[in-house]
C-alpha cells in the first residue's frame, strides 16, 4: 500500500510518501510544499493545492493521512487559516479518488512514542528508526507528515502497533 501523509502548513505542508507491505515499510519520497509568505491567503493555498496534486499525480498513493485540526482557544484565528490549508489538501486528493484519514497529533505521537505530547525531536528520531533512515528527517514538518503515514499504516490493521510484526 503507497501512503502520502500531510502535515498541513500555510507556510510549510511537510508531505511523505511510503511504501507499506508485509515485507515492512520503506520511504519513498519526502518533502515540503511551500505557500509564498506575504502573498495573499488564496495564492498560497493556491500554491498548497497545486503541490499536493502534483505529489498524488506524480507518486499515485493509494491512501492519504492528514493531520487533524487542533483548535487552542487563544489561537482562533490561526485554525481557521490552517482549516484553509487542510480543505485545498484533501480536496487534491478527492480530485484524484484518493481515500483521505484524519488523525489527531496527539494520537500519532502517542503511537510512535508512546507520549502524545512527544517534541518533534522525538517524533524525528521515531521516524528515523521506523524508516530505517540515516538521518533525522528535517524539517521537522516532513519527520511529521512521515508519521502520519506510518500511523495510517498502523492503524489500517495491515500491521501490529509497536511490534513489528504483522
Amino acid at each position: 500500500m503507497r501512503i502520502l501523509g500531510v502535515d498541513p502548513g500555510l507556510n510549510i505542508t511537510g508531505y511523505g510518501v511510503i511504501d507499506a507491505s508485509r515485507a515492512g515499510v520503506r520511504l519513498v519520497e519526502a518533502g515540503v510544499v511551500r505557500g509564498t509568505k506575504g502573498k495573499s491567503l488564496a495564492h498560497r493555498v493556491g500554491e498548497i493545492h497545486a503541490g499536493i496534486a502534483e505529489v498524488i499525480a506524480a507518486l499515485k498513493p493509494e491512501a492519504m493521512a492528514v493531520e487533524e485540526l487542533y483548535s487552542h482557544y487563544e489561537r482562533v484565528k490561526t485554525s481557521i487559516l490552517m482549516g484553509h490549508a487542510r480543505g485545498v489538501i484533501v480536496l487534491a486528493a478527492t480530485q484524484a479518488d484518493v481515500p483521505v484519514a484524519h488523525y489527531a497529533a496527539t494520537q500519532v505521537k502517542r503511537i510512535l512514542t508512546g507520549a502524545g505530547r512527544a517534541p518533534k525531536s522525538q517524533m524525528q528520531q521515531a521516524i528515523q528508526r521506523e524508516l530505517g533512515l540515516a538521518a533525522a528527517p528535517e524539517p521537522p514538518d516532513v519527520a511529521d507528515a512521515l508519521a502520519i503515514a506510518v500511523t495510517h499504516w498502523y492503524l489500517s490493521g495491515q500491521r501490529a502497533v509497536g511490534t513489528g510484526q504483522l
